[in-house]
């Protein structure tokens, strides 16, 4: 097993104070009535070299790896149902590393997309949103879901969300569900969902080189009080997933300055747009996953982020789910 990632019995798992966690150190957020530190954690990777397949990791590294998070102080996990490989589910790995959860442990979860055991993409009607909160908390092995983001397909992108919003809330005034999130969202969509219920949170595709849209989208939210939880952060804007275009020279140049990777400066570079956004880079690489939460203590000058704020948009995001719904 790499350094780093030790599988440890579930009742070594070392929680740290709040005042020495690294995780803290770009201070803390809230998703509702709930506290947690702005470094959190996707699972999308834990599963496979790959978003939802690849080579499966090694089972225990990824525990490990969870482990670990919690150890640096994340309290913030971000997952679903689908984040599966052909022999890995991120949930089941969650409730095998962590389970009994620290009492401050705050999971996240989105549905609406869904995948059949083949891997095959389907997106729910209204009336299955039930079924895949109840896949996620059975996974999980939780009797409520803390926060539950309903996930937009790009064929809705101009469409209407509040059929199964509606669906969402039903679910939390039913008690599965403590708060609701909206992810891959506009600004219209926000709009639709907070008439029906409270919005805790919007997680979106963001990072450097955001277009005017995206970066409106952010500011509303801190005016509303609502945490914005950007994914794909580290793989920048318009690259959600992994390598694209090389960086700009711009970016290196700040991390050259700060003796720092590339990642870790867009990474905080996040962090430096807002009180309210909330970073969940994800990894299943116990040495990434010590630079991203490291990366929450860089502190960027106002020049620096102004010139990284500078960087053109970058161009239509590939996109990672069908369209269909």
């Amino acid at each position: 097993m790499p350094a780093g990632a030790p599988s440890l019995p579930k009742e070594e798992i070392r929680l740290v104070s709040p005042w020495t966690s690294p995780a803290a150190a770009p201070g803390t957020g809230r998703l509702g009535d709930l506290t947690v530190n702005r470094i959190g954690f996707g699972a999308m990777r834990l599963t496979g070299t790959v978003p939802f397949g690849g080579v499966p990791r090694d089972r225990q590294t990824s525990i490990g790896v969870l482990r670990r998070v919690v150890e640096l102080g994340v309290n913030h996990i971000d997952t679903a149902s689908f984040y599966f490989s052909a022999t890995r589910s991120a949930n089941e790995l969650i409730n095998r590393a962590l389970a009994p959860y620290p009492e401050d442990l705050v999971i996240a979860t989105k549905v609406w997309p869904g995948r059949d055991p083949s891997g095959a993409w389907w997106w729910a009607a209204p009336e299955q949103l039930r079924g895949q909160v109840e896949e996620n908390l059975r996974q999980l092995g939780r009797d409520h879901l803390d926060v539950v983001n309903l996930r937009v397909p790009p064929s809705r992108h101009s469409g209407s969300i509040a059929e199964h919003f509606g669906a969402l809330a039903e679910l939390r005034d039913a008690g599965l569900v403590r708060h609701l999130g909206v992810s891959h969202v506009t600004a219209a969509h926000l709009a639709e969902a907070r008439a029906i219920a409270p919005v805790v949170c919007v997680q979106n595709p963001y990072g450097i080189g955001a277009s005017d849209e995206d970066e409106a989208l952010l500011r509303r939210c801190g005016e509303l009080g609502i945490a914005f939880v950007p994914f794909f952060a580290i793989a920048g804007s318009g690259r959600e997933a992994g390598p694209g275009a090389p960086d700009g020279e711009a970016v290196h140049a700040v991390a050259r300055a700060h003796g720092v990777s590339v990642a870790q400066v867009r990474l905080a570079w996040t962090l430096h747009r807002g009180p309210h956004v909330l970073a969940i880079p994800g990894t299943g690489d116990p040495e990434h996953l010590a630079q991203n939460v490291a990366a929450g203590g860089l502190r960027l000058t106002q020049e620096e982020v102004d010139l990284l704020s500078s960087c053109a948009p970058a161009a239509e995001r590939p996109r990672r789910m069908p369209r269909t719904a």
